[in-house]
Parts: C-alpha cells; sequence; structure tokens
C-alpha cells in the first residue's frame, strides 16, 4: 500500500479511536458531575471555559509558522480539578471544552474530533504516570511536574507522527521541524504552571481570607489559567497583526512596481502567492479554477481578462482556522494585483499604439530600436544575427502615378508578405515611408542570412492587383551580417543602410547584378581591446567599502572592475561583461577578478583584522560546478580567513533552475556567502527573493533615494524584519551622505554601503586607507568623487 494510503487507513483508525474516547469519557463526565451537582457543576463548567481557552492559545514549538508543530497545553487545567473531580470527569470536560471550542472556531467537526481525542489520550498518560510517580513514593509536586510533561511530549510526538504521515511542506528555510529552545522553554514552563496549580489546589490561593473552600480555590485556579491562556492570546494576536501588516507592505509594493514583462505567463500569478503566503502565513497558497475548499479560505481575482480565478489559502487542520482579518488581508492583495494588471494593460495599450505603424501594423522605428538593442545584448555566444535594410524602388512615381491610395496598398501588402516571408522570430518593421528594416535572429553563418533574404524576395516580387492597376515591386536590400556581440548596434543598420543604397546606386547605372548587397560588417577594434586585457590578465579590480551602521567600521569591499584603455578611453563594467561573454571569455575574467579580489583581502586584513568579507558579482548560472562552482570551492579553502562573497544580480536569476538552487546551497554548506544584488531596480523579481537561497539581500539605490518617502521606509522596515526571520542579512547600496546614514540606522539597518563612506580605489589606495584610518567607515575629511563608470 502506498504511502498516501497507510496515511489515509491510520486517520481513518484515528478518528474512530478518538471518537469512541469521547463517547466514553464526555458522557461520563456529566453522570459524575450530575450526581453531585452542587460540589461539581460550577468546578466542571469553569473548567471546560479555562480548556477552552487554552486550547486556543496554542503554542508553536518551531520557529516557522506553519511549517513546524503547535500544541495547546489544557493539561494546565488539571491539576486545579483533580481535589473536586475524579480523574474519568476531568478527562471527559477537558474533551467537552476542546470540542466546543474547536466547533465553534474551525467549524470543523473532524479537526474538533482529533483535537479532543489527542488531548484526552494525552490527560490519560498525564493520569498514568502521576499514579505510578505517587505509588512509589514521589512527592505530590515531581509526580505533578513530570506527568505534564509526559502530556505534552505524547501530544507532540503524536503531532509530529501525523506531519510525517501526511507529508506535510517542509520547506522551513534551513530551520529544525522542533526548536530545542522553545521545546525546552515550553516544557519547564508547563511544568513550573502545574506545580503552581497543584500547590494552590492543596493550600489555597495567595489571597486575602481563610478556610476558603475546595470549590473556591479550584475556581479561582481556573481563572489564573484564563489568564495565562489570555496573555498567550493577545500575544499571539499582535505577532500576527505585525506579520500581515509586513506582508501587506513588501506584498503590494512588489506586486505594483513588477515589470510588464511579468506579466506574461504565471509570473504575476507567482508574484501574488508569494505577497499572499507572507501576508497571511500558510503552508501553501496557489491561484485556481475553483473556490476553496472547507478549511482553505479564497477569494476571486481576475488576473487575465475575462477569466474568474480564485486566490486559495490552505493551512494544516491542526494549525488554526483563518480568521476575517486573514480574509480580509488575501482580498486586499488580490485588489492590488488586478490594479496592477490593469495598470500595464492600459500601458500595453498606449506602448503598442505608440510602436506601432498605423498603415502595416508592423513595428515602427522606434520599436525596430528597441527591438535591435535587446536581441543583441541578449543574444548567446553562438548566435549570429542580420540586419536587412529594404527599400521599394519607384515608389514616388508610383503615387505621382497611380494616387497615394495605390501606393498605401503596396506597402500595405508588401509589409504582409516581408512578415510571411520571415521566421516567426525575425523582427519586420516599417521605419520609413517606403523603407522596411527586418531584423534576422539565431543565425549560424551568414550563408543562412542569404538565403532567407532571397527567399523574401522572391516572395515580395510578385505582381500584386490594386484595383485596376497591376504592380510589380521592385526592391534594393543591404545585408549586415554580425556574428559578435555589437558594443555599437547602430553601426550595424549604418551598414545594412549604406548597402541598400550601393544597389540603388548600381541600379541607377544599369549595372546592378543583385537586388541584395552584403555589406563588408565587422566588429569594431574593441573586440581585440577586450580579448587581449583578458588573455594577459590587466583589467584592474578597484574595491569599495562595505561597512556596519552599528559599529561605523569597515567589515568588507566588494571587487569592481575599472579600465581606462588609452585609446578607447573608459569602458564601462557593463560592456567589458558583455564582450566577455560573446567572445567566450566571461568564466575566464571573473576567475581572475575572483583570484586577485581574495589575495587583496588576505592583504587587507593583514591591515585591519576587522576586514573578513571580500564580495564579487557573478551570474547565477557560472555556480555550476563545470563553470566556476570547484574553481570557487578551491579558492574558498585557500583563504579560509576570509569569507567569500558571491553577488548574483538579478537578471540572472530570473529563471535560475532547481540544479543552480541546490548548488548555491551546497557552496553556503561550504561557508561560501550568496548574495541578492540590486534588489528594488527595475529588473527586480518577488520570485527571487522568495525562491533564490541567500545570505545576503543588497538593496539597490532606487529604494532609498527619498527616505522622506513613508513607502521607502516601510519597504525597508519589512525587507529587514524579513531578514532577521528568513536569516539573511542586508546591504542598503547608494549611501551618499551623512544624513542618509543616519536615517536608515534609525531604521535599524544595519550595514551599507556608498561614495558616503568611500568611492572605489585601486588596491595601493586602499591599503593606503587602512594604514592611515584603520577600519573607520567615514574618513575623517573625506570629499565624494564620482569615479568614471
Amino acid at each position: 500500500m502506498s504511502r498516501i494510503g497507510v496515511s489515509g487507513v491510520l486517520q481513518r483508525v484515528a478518528f474512530g479511536v478518538f471518537t469512541a474516547l469521547g463517547l466514553v469519557f464526555i458522557p461520563g463526565a456529566f453522570a459524575i458531575v450530575l450526581a453531585e451537582p452542587a460540589t461539581r457543576i460550577v468546578v466542571a463548567l469553569f473548567g471546560a471555559v479555562c480548556v477552552a481557552a487554552l486550547e486556543i492559545a496554542w503554542i508553536r514549538v518551531g520557529s516557522v509558522p506553519h511549517r513546524t508543530p503547535a500544541i495547546s497545553v489544557p493539561v494546565l487545567a488539571v491539576p486545579a480539578l483533580a481535589p473536586v473531580l475524579p480523574a474519568q470527569a476531568i478527562i471527559g470536560v477537558l474533551m467537552l471544552g476542546i470540542l466546543v471550542a474547536l466547533l465553534l472556531e474551525s467549524r470543523r467537526i473532524g479537526v474538533s474530533v482529533y483535537s479532543a481525542g489527542l488531548a484526552g489520550l494525552g490527560c490519560m498518560v498525564y493520569f498514568l504516570i502521576d499514579g505510578l510517580l505517587t505509588g512509589m513514593g514521589v512527592a505530590t509536586l515531581p509526580a505533578v511536574a513530570a506527568a505534564s510533561v509526559g502530556y505534552v511530549l505524547l501530544v507532540l510526538g503524536l503531532e509530529v507522527l501525523r506531519l510525517r504521515l501526511i507529508n506535510a511542506p517542509a520547506e522551513r528555510g534551513r530551520q529544525p521541524l522542533i526548536s530545542a529552545v522553545r521545546l525546552s522553554a515550553l516544557l519547564g514552563g508547563v511544568a513550573a504552571l502545574t506545580v503552581f496549580s497543584a500547590h494552590w489546589a492543596v493550600v489555597g490561593l495567595p489571597t486575602p481570607g481563610v478556610g476558603r473552600v475546595p470549590i473556591e480555590t479550584a475556581v479561582g485556579t481556573l481563572l489564573g489559567s484564563v489568564g495565562v491562556a489570555l496573555v498567550l492570546i493577545v500575544l499571539r494576536s499582535v505577532w500576527d497583526m505585525r506579520r500581515r501588516l509586513s506582508g501587506l507592505v513588501v506584498g503590494s509594493s512588489m506586486l505594483s512596481t513588477m515589470r510588464s514583462a511579468d506579466s506574461v505567463g504565471d509570473a504575476l500569478s507567482e508574484a501574488l502567492c508569494a505577497a499572499a503566503a507572507t501576508a497571511v502565513g500558510v503552508q501553501s497558497i496557489a491561484v485556481q479554477a475553483g473556490p476553496a475548499e472547507p478549511g482553505a479560505i479564497g477569494v476571486p481575482v481576475t488576473l487575465t481578462p475575462g477569466v474568474r480565478q480564485f486566490l486559495v489559502a490552505r493551512r494544516d487542520p491542526m494549525d488554526g482556522a483563518f480568521s476575517s482579518l486573514d480574509r480580509r488581508a488575501l482580498q486586499a492583495l488580490a485588489a492590488t494585483a488586478e490594479l496592477a494588471v490593469q495598470a500595464r494593460q492600459n500601458v500595453a495599450g498606449l506602448t503598442a499604439k505608440a510602436n506601432t505603424d498605423s498603415l502595416t501594423g508592423l513595428p515602427n522605428y522606434g520599436a525596430f530600436q528597441e527591438a535591435l538593442d535587446t536581441i543583441n545584448t541578449t543574444r548567446s555566444d553562438a548566435e549570429s544575427i542580420a540586419v536587412l535594410f529594404v527599400d521599394l524602388d519607384g515608389f514616388k512615381r508610383l503615387n505621382d502615378t497611380h494616387g497615394h491610395q495605390t501606393g498605401d496598398e503596396v506597402l500595405r501588402v508588401l509589409g504582409q508578405r516581408l512578415r510571411q516571408s520571415v521566421r516567426p522570430h525575425d523582427v519586420v518593421a516599417r521605419v520609413g515611408g517606403d523603407e522596411f528594416v527586418i531584423i534576422l535572429t539565431r543565425l549560424a553563418t551568414l550563408a543562412e542570412a542569404k538565403t532567407i533574404a532571397e527567399t523574401m524576395l522572391d516572395a515580395c516580387v510578385t505582381p500584386l492587383v490594386v484595383g485596376a492597376v497591376t504592380v510589380t515591386p521592385s526592391l534594393s536590400i543591404g545585408l549586415a551580417y554580425s556574428a559578435l556581440v555589437e558594443t555599437d548596434v547602430a553601426s550595424l543598420v549604418h551598414d545594412a543602410d549604406h548597402s541598400m543604397l550601393l544597389v540603388k546606386k548600381n541600379r541607377r547605372r544599369g549595372d546592378c547584378q543583385s537586388s541584395i548587397n552584403v555589406s563588408g560588417h565587422r566588429s569594431s577594434q574593441f573586440n581585440d581591446t577586450v580579448a587581449e586585457a583578458i588573455d594577459e590578465n590587466q583589467l584592474p579590480l578597484a574595491y569599495q567599502p562595505i561597512v556596519s551602521l552599528v559599529t561605523g567600521r569597515i567589515w568588507a569591499f566588494e571587487a569592481l572592475l575599472r579600465y581606462v584603455h588609452p585609446e578607447l578611453g573608459s569602458i564601462s563594467p557593463p560592456s567589458l561583461i558583455e564582450k566577455a561573454k560573446s567572445l567566450g571569455r566571461f568564466d575566464q575574467l571573473t576567475r581572475q577578478i575572483a583570484e586577485t579580489a581574495l589575495a587583496a583581502a588576505a592583504e587587507f586584513r593583514l591591515a585591519e583584522p576587522g576586514i573578513v568579507c571580500m564580495t564579487i558579482n557573478v551570474e547565477a548560472g557560472q555556480l555550476a560546478p563545470e563553470r566556476l562552482g570547484r574553481f570557487v570551492e578551491d579558492l574558498n579553502t585557500r583563504y579560509p580567513e576570509i569569507s567569500l562573497c558571491l553577488e548574483l544580480n538579478e537578471r540572472s536569476v530570473a529563471r535560475v533552475s532547481t540544479q543552480i538552487r541546490e548548488q548555491a546551497d551546497r557552496l553556503r554548506d561550504l561557508g561560501i556567502l550568496i548574495a541578492l544584488d540590486d534588489y528594488g531596480s527595475e529588473d527586480s523579481s518577488v520570485d527571487s527573493l522568495v525562491r533564490v537561497p541567500m545570505d545576503i539581500l543588497k538593496i539597490d539605490r532606487s529604494l532609498v533615494d527619498d527616505l522622506d518617502d513613508i513607502r521607502q521606509r516601510e519597504v525597508l522596515t519589512a525587507l529587514q524584519s524579513f531578514g532577521d526571520k528568513l536569516e539573511y542579512s542586508m546591504i542598503v547600496e547608494g549611501v551618499e551622505n551623512e544624513a542618509m546614514a543616519e536615517h536608515l540606522a534609525r531604521l535599524g539597518i544595519r550595514s551599507a554601503q556608498g561614495f558616503h563612506f568611500g568611492v572605489p580605489q585601486g588596491f595601493a589606495e586602499t591599503i593606503d586607507r587602512l594604514d592611515e584610518f584603520g577600519a573607520k567607515a567615514v574618513l575623517p575629511t573625506q570629499t565624494v568623487t564620482v569615479p568614471p563608470q
């Protein structure tokens, strides 16, 4: 039988056993109480109320909400009831109080019967332990303490077994199922409270007056337990309210600032689920077609026009029922997501209209430029592209002879033919009156580009009929081919245009052999410059301090590329990185940076022992063992005194695989830190925040550019709170002045980076600073000079 089948059978057996216990003990308790109503009925009623309050005031024995067991301690009421009621009646009162409380809270009979039966079984063990120890001559109070501990351990053990059998979600952020500290505190607290209750039940409450009867003592003791329960309920309610507020603030911020591209596919649904899980605190949450099942809560949401779905949250049945506040939190986030969808649709409609040629329906010149830039910068090392510049010959004469209506129809049909004759992933745009530009993507050779161009030409020169006029289009085409990522992609368009003009010029001379002219375009000097610099390890590094706002001292540096060529001038790090990728030298460059940076960090630490960390920038895919994974493991062992931190940029983690996440966890286990860089920039993704394994979250300067804005402060505070709970540190970048640093410190931010603490400097300058000023975060007469990027 499968695990699911075994679990189902055991659940049915447990339900039957617990139901039988209730049918035995609850009626028995009624009979015993009614046999002596004058002395027992008041105590029984107060006992049931006390047990109900204690049941609602459950306590979690793990540190991760809704991922670790939660138990209640109605056993605190038992010592107060013992002098008045026999054991069988106490068990019945205990089960009845829990049954009624949970029926009112969750309205689920299965959950109520299970909890009542579990407590009844635990109470039986309590009396068994108490009886055995008393019979062995153990004093009453130690026996009661041991019995209460036995109750908690039995109930907790059965709950852990239940969670294992139902295969409950186990994503606890590297936290244990049961916290040893919490469990010890719970056992100690329960033992102490039951001892006090038992003591007061015998000698009387420590209140004015003498001669109190057992009924008065029992009721007073029970009221004390109710007070303990109320304190626990209030504390948990305050914590839940703060969690909801933090989740709503951060979730709403994430949903409202998502990029328009994030609306494609399921990304928006994932963002909404992540935000709702934070706000409500659940084991699972999903956007689904149907409403919520019993025990779950759901609210309608429309993320796709015309499609009504439901945002459904689920918890373990024993983890407390959802409240009206939970439902309202879901409704607020669903409404925010719908507003974000509507806003994106409005923006997308306006953008599409602004970027589309009204006559042909093709992209216009602005859209073409944006597409070419994106295609050029995001293509792989093995992918070539080509630009075709297409001109319709004799278009002015056609308009003058047959009218603009005929000319417009010819352009419209020509646009259709161009679009139909290329592949779906190619781009066709109208960039002028009779000019079209085509971007051919995913090419392997120049010959492939020429073949596509010839096929397109054959399709476009077929005669077409417009009214009473038959037109045979004639085209002039210039082709520019690019095998490597262009640093100046406009030169590719210029060369294609120039080649097209040569076709027209030759045609006017009467010596044109072909309608397609291939440009002699080649990549610029930049390729050779970057290749030589990497091969000879000539790219220098600069180091920017990362400081503690608590101690006012430097504890880490970030290694940054800074390169000024004698002829080309300053070359930006992004350009260097993109060119290194296109040349197949990206991993080689990253190895050089890592080795140089760690060697520098060792020297910095000799000058100032407080320097314990060096961070370098990598992409998530580079963590794979066959790329940089094994290299950084070896590098980490060579510098055991320095913590190596790998900063992953937002773009590279947008589609991080399971294998990369597992590799990141492996590196973290070896002591290598993982940081998520530039969070809050326009490329930020909620998916990366909740799914990428990390030790450090670096906040982009765009989230701290106006700290007088309460929204920025609330988001920073909430992210810091998340970091404390999920055990990652947070570093705020872009701190430019003392006022920003002081503002962040007041918000509880503990680490920062920016020109206020120092611009990136070379190795020698950094050593000089450490020798003269030590690890001081801010130099006495520091002048901020923005270095070339």
